[in-house]
């Protein structure tokens, strides 16, 4: 028999009753999968379920009776075209993934005398990509994530750090079906299936490129061979009014990844410094990413998508609601999406992964 495609499905709910909701929101992702066996599901879960997650997961069990079940605690969940910034919901995202594989794992942290030991991390050889879902107050994303890039180079790790935690305090990390205790981080390695990521980091690029003359650990402390404040006060001079006025609130620093390429896009640079967000370039960025996605599935409807958006997007950012849904939505011919608000965004950039702020990532599943 000639293989099926990666089928996927999504379901956005707010019922007041978390065993309820997640039926419906699991019940909506299951019809994506056109009959098909989830052997793959992810679920949000946002406000008042959170006292009592173990319901909610129950639900989606019932629902759809996946192999592997993961998800975590969120600030605001989202499903296809909508966003529920706050408040109580549940977004659940699920895959037939047509003969590929799904491995679960859960990672932890130990602390020894000479720093921090990582366990539970699988080996990353081969693998298709990888979706990580982290605590952040026990687990260090970033160092982890730097270990990832380099001995798994060119692996795509996407997923974003929960945004929510239970009521009673504990991480909310959800594994098999079942809440964890201890925190840490949960994802899951995927296997013979093709995942893109995709990463739009709000930002515009303005301004000249300059080298780095001195610097210590993450503190730049020259440009172009001068004091790097004084340099950035001549630069910023230069510009037109129009852009120094887009600057006055909201300077970045773009950081190449790649020193070696003879030219750059704005896709090879790591934002950084952000002190907050300008709408019109967040917009602008998130298209043209997702406009490269686009040309990479040759114009065609991806089988769907996993998005991840920073707690700082939203109405906060934009003035109006389902933004970044919207957006791909329309870019993606309504193929199934859902993931969360979070508390950092997780994908790579020139190669390596990082962790963001004020991103949208998305894990992205040609059909």
């Amino acid at each position: 028999m000639p293989s099926v495609g990666v089928r996927i499905g999504s379901g956005l709910s707010v019922l007041a009753d978390p065993r309820t909701a997640a039926i419906e929101a699991a019940s909506s992702a299951r019809v994506g999968l056109e009959r098909a066996h989830a052997d793959l599901a992810l679920v949000f879960i946002a406000g008042a379920h959170l006292a009592d997650p173990e319901l909610a997961l129950d639900g989606v069990r019932e629902a759809l009776e996946p192999d592997v079940l993961i998800g975590c605690g969120a600030g605001g969940v989202l499903a296809d075209s909508h966003e529920v910034e706050s408040g109580t919901g549940i977004s659940v995202w699920a895959a037939a993934l047509g003969g590929g594989s799904a491995m679960p794992f859960h990672s932890t942290v130990e602390e020894l005398d000479d720093g921090l030991a990582v366990s539970g991390l699988p080996s990353l050889d081969g693998a298709a990509g990888v979706v990580l879902l982290p605590d952040p107050f026990t687990y260090p994303t970033e160092g982890v994530l730097d270990t990832l890039s380099e001995h798994a180079p060119g692996v795509p790790v996407i997923g974003g750090v929960a945004s929510a935690r239970r009521r009673d305090g504990e991480p909310a990390l959800f594994l098999d079906g079942e809440p964890l205790e201890g925190g840490g981080a949960v994802g899951v390695r995927l296997d013979g299936v093709e995942m893109l990521p995709c990463v739009s980091q709000g930002a515009a690029p303005f301004g000249p490129e300059l080298t780095i003359t001195a610097s210590e650990g993450h503190v730049i402390h020259e440009l172009a061979g001068r004091p790097a404040i004084d340099k950035l006060r001549d630069v910023v001079a230069e510009l037109p009014v129009s852009v120094q006025s887009l600057l006055a609130n909201d300077l970045l620093v773009g950081i190449v990844v790649d020193g070696d390429k003879p030219d750059y896009l704005q896709g090879d640079f790591l934002v950084r410094g952000i002190l907050g967000g300008d709408a019109d370039s967040a917009d602008r960025d998130l298209r043209a990413s997702l406009e490269v996605q686009r040309e990479a599935l040759g114009g065609g409807r991806p089988a769907g998508a996993l998005m991840f958006s920073c707690n700082g997007r939203g109405r906060a950012l934009f003035g109006e609601a389902d933004h970044d849904a919207v957006a791909v939505a329309e870019a993606f011919g309504d193929a199934p999406v859902a993931g969360f608000f979070a508390a950092g965004e997780i994908g790579p950039v020139g190669g390596a992964t990082f962790l963001h702020g004020f991103t949208a990532t998305l894990a992205v599943f040609p059909a």
